[in-house]
């Protein structure tokens, strides 16, 4: 059997979270796996991976192969580096300090930051909190629409000549509707 490190998908949809696993690589993406060994969150700003990082190291020491993705994920830790210095029979003092100093490298180059993601949009919450204050805004401008269709209100109460005269129209029309009904003609 011959192991995989490699993602799980495990997140909602359109809202990918993965769970860094080492599965048997015969298996399906989202199926069985051995062990969970930690959380890679993509959509984050910067992208956050939460790492076992001894139990990476284990299954690396017993021949796991890391897909792609997840072999990036562990190179940016130090972990390949850690493995590499590891397995070529240096030193735990001179493999702490070379993976100290890579990632402080790293740090350095703002390699942290996964440039895939960019920018994909604002946070969630800072989303809603303005779309509050533009309902906010559409209340207040009601709020201040709403005396002016008062004030007209009260003119048309005050003027009722005004509204009449509206209404004259449509009943003269309506009584001339009425007069050409009642005049059929006769026949004789």
């Amino acid at each position: 059997m011959s192991v995989k490190l490699r993602l799980r998908r495990i997140g909602r949809k359109k809202i990918p979270v993965y769970s860094i696993v080492a599965a048997d690589q015969r298996n399906a993406r989202d199926g069985r796996y051995i062990e969970d060994i930690g959380r890679y969150f993509p959509l984050r700003e910067p992208a956050e991976v939460r790492l076992e990082e001894d139990r990476a190291l284990y299954w690396l020491e017993n021949g796991a192969q890391p897909s792609d993705t997840v072999r990036s994920i562990l190179r940016r830790r130090g972990l390949l580096l850690h493995h590499h210095l590891k397995k070529k029979g240096e030193s735990p003092g001179e493999i702490e300090s070379a993976v100290e100093e890579f990632r402080e490298r790293m740090a350095e180059q703002g390699e942290e930051v996964k440039i895939a993601v960019g920018t994909r949009g604002q946070d969630p919450l800072e989303r809603e909190r303005e779309r509050a204050e533009e309902i906010d805004e559409e209340a207040q401008l009601r709020a201040q629409a709403t005396p002016l269709s008062a004030v007209q209100e009260e003119t048309e109460a005050e003027d009722p000549d005004a509204a009449s005269d509206m209404d004259e129209p449509e009943a003269a029309a309506d009584e001339a509707d009425e007069a050409d009904d009642t005049e059929e003609p006769k026949d004789e």
